[in-house]
């Protein structure tokens, strides 16, 4: 099983694809996102991922309880669905110079589309592949239409029901397109890390017949870390300048050192997996001479019989091995040995 992005192969044999969400903290500010995507560079991320929508694409503007955010604990208490949108959303006429900015460094660069408008101003950008986020995974038109491009779909499924990511994961094929990546994720912000029931990973690929990755909203690595551990092909984070940045999204973005170490992290963890290997690795062969071994430890002549008291297992492992201490017992030396010599079948008389 695998899905190739722009010559890209995503699969349990590579390490997974680390994507940096830029989402709404560039603060409506070009330069400010530029730097996010040299950022990410830097860290050793290898793509970046836009948010393509306007306020009046994905919302209305209405004052009134149903378009107002009234959770008390969410970062966004108080502001309406609309003016939310309005501050958050990454203008359509900075995509291409963020795009080539990250393709300048060799990075993927792509984007969640939220209405078919989104759609067909990415084509005309040539994105590699669409994200669908975990807000529009019921949104089955949307995805049907991106399906309909050909391109790989990396689709975040938090929130979702079996039910509800069958169907998206039908609707993308029924359109042509088996080319997608699940990716497990908790839809809080941030989201605690006992939340994130990462053994889900393995089975959202297996019952799907998907890759499966991570979109991660924790604050912290290990997830992450952990996701490669369990097979994931690609990890999502956002990335924030500074966490005491005035933007959306901040409080659950990773800042550019702690993205370091999440690519350092997950690269290690993927090389870490290796393969099913009994025996020691070669690695360790030069180490086996300090295992035990039997050893004459007293200065004998020829013929004295070997007992507790002159011989021993100890380090290191050029004699006979433990497993032949009962064996020798009583048995008496061909030659005289000095304290010190290696046990060996050529220095015993014969039976």
């Amino acid at each position: 099983m695998k899905v190739v992005i722009a010559g890209r192969e995503l699969g349990p044999a590579q390490p997974p694809l680390i994507i940096a969400e830029l989402s709404a903290n560039h603060g409506q500010q070009l330069e400010r996102a530029l730097a996010l995507v040299d950022a990410a560079a830097a860290a050793g991320a290898d793509a970046i991922k836009l948010q393509t929508y306007t306020a009046d694409s994905i919302t209305l503007d209405v004052d009134s309880p149903d378009f107002r955010i009234g959770e008390a604990n969410s970062l966004w208490a108080g502001e309406t669905l609309y003016q939310l949108y309005q501050r958050a959303a990454t203008p359509y006429e900075w995509h291409q110079p963020l795009f080539e900015r990250a393709r300048h460094h060799g990075m993927l660069a792509f984007s969640s589309p939220f209405d078919e408008a989104a759609i067909d101003f990415l084509e005309d950008l040539a994105v590699p592949c669409y994200k669908i986020a975990s807000f529009e995974l019921t949104h089955l038109p949307l995805i049907r239409a991106v399906a309909r491009t050909g391109k790989p779909i990396i689709m975040s499924t938090g929130m979702a029901s079996l039910a509800e990511i069958e169907a998206a994961v039908a609707c993308a094929r029924g359109a042509g397109n088996p080319q997608i990546i699940l990716l497990k994720c908790t839809s809080s912000y941030p989201a605690a890390v006992s939340d994130s029931n990462l053994r889900t990973l393995p089975q959202l690929a297996a019952t799907f017949g998907c890759l499966a990755g991570l979109s991660d909203h924790t604050l912290g690595v290990g997830a992450a870390i952990a996701a490669t551990a369990l097979g994931a092909v690609a990890i999502e984070k956002h990335l924030v300048l500074s966490r005491s940045d005035d933007v959306a999204d901040a409080a659950f973005s990773l800042e550019p050192h702690e993205l370091a170490q999440l690519v350092r992290g997950c690269r290690d963890a993927h090389a870490a997996l290796g393969q099913v290997r009994f025996g020691g690795s070669s690695g360790e062969q030069a180490n086996k001479k300090y295992r035990r071994s039997i050893y004459i430890a007293a200065d004998l002549p020829a013929g004295a019989p070997l007992t507790p008291a002159n011989i021993k297992v100890v380090r290191p492992g050029f004699g006979l091995a433990p497993a032949h201490y009962e064996a020798v017992l009583g048995r008496r030396l061909r030659v005289a040995a000095s304290k010190g010599t290696a046990l060996s079948w050529e220095l015993l008389e014969p039976l």
